[in-house]
């Protein structure tokens, strides 16, 4: 894996700056998680008992960009692209059949609109209700950089149990 697949975020920025850098960084690392591997590898459920596998972790960011940025902030209708099971569990982690070509076209194409929405947005402050909770720009950006950092150490586990690969 190499470093080099990623920008760090600037170190003087200000607010805004530092935000987007800090996730669109955590974005290029789970992508580097994921760089040169079959689609075996990327659908290899390794830390078991846990049913995560690097596809499924794709899939779910995908999910969740769309879910914070196009939904919740920009109040756009999408249902999710991987619906529910039937018991309720999140479809997006049943990997056996699903291709990971179309998984990273769609969440390359989730975190571009997730971009241009941000980019849209004059404020930080600005804000949104959705459902009884008000959520400004500044938490959707934070929470989002949470999301993959904690994801991202997940997908760390499965690299090194796929392949031993280690590394940041």
């Amino acid at each position: 894996m190499n470093d080099h697949q990623r920008t760090e975020p600037s170190r003087t920025a200000d607010e805004r700056t530092s935000l987007t850098g800090f996730l669109q960084y955590q974005r290029d690392t789970l992508a580097m998680k994921c760089a040169g591997l079959t689609v075996g590898r990327l659908r290899r459920k390794a830390c078991p008992p846990s049913g995560l596998s690097l596809l499924g972790l794709v899939r779910h960011a995908a999910e969740v960009e769309r879910s914070w940025f196009q939904y919740v902030w920009n109040g756009e209708e999408t249902g999710p692209h991987w619906p529910r099971n039937a018991d309720g569990t999140f479809a997006e982690f049943d990997v056996e059949s699903a291709d990971p070509d179309e998984a990273f076209t769609f969440w390359h194409a989730a975190c571009e609109r997730s971009r241009a929405i941000v980019a849209s947005v004059d404020s930080l402050d600005t804000t949104v209700r959705w459902r009884e909770e008000v959520f400004s720009l500044r938490y959707v950006l934070t929470h989002m950089i949470e999301e993959y950092a904690r994801h991202n150490g997940h997908a760390d586990l499965l690299r090194e149990a796929v392949d031993g690969e280690t590394g940041e």
